[in-house]
């Protein structure tokens, strides 16, 4: 049920994706990470039903981490890749080419071996101390600031940098929401719901979320889709899947030739994202901003 759970996450999510972005490419504000984008955003009917897409999809996302690790649960949300794809080529009509056939078959190929070889396994009585924490959570957002403070000195010098920047740290934003979803899941097993308003998870899900949202936005606007989505979804459980580990002690195969397999299957999907990112689908998909770059040929 987890597998069918976290699919149907990534379908929605993925479609979440080009319905928001088609909205905030259009947007007139011409600042970036700021809430007047928002506030332009609020007021699109389009704009709410990729929110409310997303919304039903990190509701499926929670149900997947109550049934299974985060280790298990974040490659298959990469799946959202593929289907912001396929969404954004029935939109623009765009015909399959043979390079997104082959990122397709290597992203499902390398999420099958991963699952398989890493066999992640939860562990239910984790409890991570408050150093541990602390540290976690301010690596994460640490990170996130360094990547959006590059973004702002690159600038529209080199508008992809500056939209892949703010779009990996979105992506460890929602890494970080994810595992502290799953964390606030598992105290709920130990404690009495009540119990969690006096716990961080809550709140670190609400910040991370937020966060993500408002970066993810300002990706979008920065530039084209196939720019802003494909550093997310990588980013995303490259983080979750660092913070499973390391913060609820989430187990995975580490043998020498597992851990080999692991590796390199984490980078197949990376290059399988970067494949079916490039698709013109993606590029003529993300509306008519002028500070866009112009379409693949």
């Amino acid at each position: 049920m987890v597998f069918v759970a976290g699919v149907l996450a990534a379908a929605l999510l993925g479609v979440g994706w080009v319905l928001q972005q088609r909205v905030a490419v259009d947007a007139q504000s011409s600042d970036l990470l700021s809430w007047s984008l928002l506030r332009q955003l609020i007021g699109s009917g389009m704009w709410w039903a990729g929110i409310g897409a997303m919304a039903v999809g990190q509701s499926l996302s929670a149900w997947a981490l109550q049934l299974g690790p985060v280790t298990l649960v974040e490659p298959l949300l990469v799946a959202c890749l593929l289907f912001a794809f396929a969404t954004s080529a029935v939109l623009t009509r765009h015909r399959v080419q043979w390079p997104e056939v082959a990122g397709t078959l290597l992203l499902a190929g390398a999420l099958a071996a991963f699952l398989t070889v890493a066999d992640p396994r939860p562990d239910r009585q984790a409890r991570p101390t408050g150093v541990a924490i602390t540290i976690g959570v301010a690596a994460v957002a640490g990170a996130a600031a360094l990547l959006v403070g590059a973004a702002k000195l690159v600038g529209r010098r080199a508008l992809p940098v500056e939209c892949a920047l703010i779009a990996v740290a979105a992506g460890a934003m929602y890494g970080l929401q994810d595992v502290a979803t799953r964390a606030a899941i598992v105290s709920v097993e130990h404690r009495h719901v009540a119990d969690l308003l006096r716990l961080c998870w809550p709140y670190l899900v609400l910040g991370a979320a937020t966060a993500g949202v408002l970066l993810s936005q300002s990706a979008f606007r920065a530039g084209r889709l196939d720019y802003a989505l494909p550093p997310t979804t990588t980013s995303q459980p490259i983080v979750g899947i660092g913070l499973g580990v390391g913060l609820l002690s989430d187990r995975l195969t580490a043998t020498g030739p597992g851990l080999a397999v692991e590796c390199a299957s984490l980078i197949a999907m990376i290059g399988a994202a970067i494949v079916i990112g490039r698709s013109p689908a993606l590029a003529r998909g993300a509306g008519t901003n002028p500070r866009r770059l112009p379409a693949r040929r």
